[in-house]
């Protein structure tokens, strides 16, 4: 009787190596993300997170890492995913609600025409994204009092907060980018921002290591030449010529310092104490 042996032929160092480097992709973001939580104190125990989902890469990480950081955090935290169906023209509607019942989370699909209401008000050639982004806002607050969530969490992460510092910078004379956390004008919400310290080349990355059903943006995403590709595109080159550039600027609104700035409401300049020498000075009797 003869033996069939059966051979396995080992991974080429091409597979092992591609499987060690999504292996620190996975740990990477999952540690940064964890950090970027535990640093301002995003979550506590009992919370329940709305996760915006707008069917791309960020917002399906984003919703990822928390589910596997729920099953191991010190605190207990519940997660409902919400979708804004804005009408898109050929938008594929079935593929998030089927993908979420897939994943067994819970999940909330609010339709609402924002589309038309933006191409309706912004004349052709314009950027919708600001308009877009307000119409946004106000439907994601509505539902996370519906659904009594006590935070809402974005997709934003670490070169959504860069360029956005850099157009405040460059175009509204502004020191401000995304803070991590958030409570609303209305002092209802509190928004928090997981992914803040996690890069968007890790996040793509990420997204195809999953095979994440992506869905497409049809206002913000299909247009050119805004000012935040130009801040994008910065951001790559000073990346690509000064390797850690991107990195110290991070670090950089991490540590501000006011004093050394020129806000007079930031800093309170006429309070300064005085030299030692304006002391001395003022000890002395004036000269006449």
């Amino acid at each position: 009787m003869e033996t069939t042996v059966i051979r396995i032929q080992p991974r080429s160092s091409r597979e092992r190596k591609d499987s060690y480097e999504a292996n620190k992709l996975v740990k990477r973001l999952r540690r940064l993300a964890g950090e970027a939580i535990a640093d301002f104190g995003m979550i506590a125990d009992g919370d329940k997170i709305m996760v915006c989902l707008s069917g791309g890469k960020d917002s399906y990480a984003l919703l990822d890492v928390l589910i596997y950081l729920r099953e191991r955090a010190p605190v207990r935290f519940d997660l409902v995913a919400m979708n804004l169906d804005q009408k898109h023209p050929g938008y594929p509607a079935h593929v998030l609600p089927d993908y979420l019942t897939q994943l067994g989370v819970p999940f909330r699909i609010e339709a609402q025409d924002t589309y038309s209401t933006v191409k309706r008000l912004i004349p052709e050639g314009r950027t919708m994204c600001s308009l877009c982004s307000r119409l946004r806002r106000g439907v994601l607050y509505r539902v996370a009092g519906e659904l009594g969530a006590t935070k809402i969490a974005l997709g934003h992460h670490r070169d959504d907060i860069l360029e956005t510092f850099l157009l405040n910078l460059f175009y509204s004379g502004q020191v401000k980018a995304m803070p991590p956390k958030l409570r609303s004008d209305d002092g209802k919400h509190v928004v928090i921002r997981p992914l803040a310290y996690c890069e968007e080349r890790d996040l793509a990355a990420y997204a195809g290591l999953r095979q994440f059903p992506i869905i497409p943006c049809n206002l913000c995403g299909s247009q050119e030449n805004m000012k935040r590709q130009e801040m994008k595109q910065l951001l790559r080159d000073w990346e690509k010529r000064y390797p850690g550039r991107v990195e110290t600027m991070l670090n950089s609104l991490k540590h501000v310092r006011t004093s050394h700035l020129l806000d007079r409401e930031a800093f309170d300049f006429d309070r300064l104490p005085p030299s030692r020498g304006e002391v001395g000075m003022a000890a002395q009797p004036a000269e006449i």
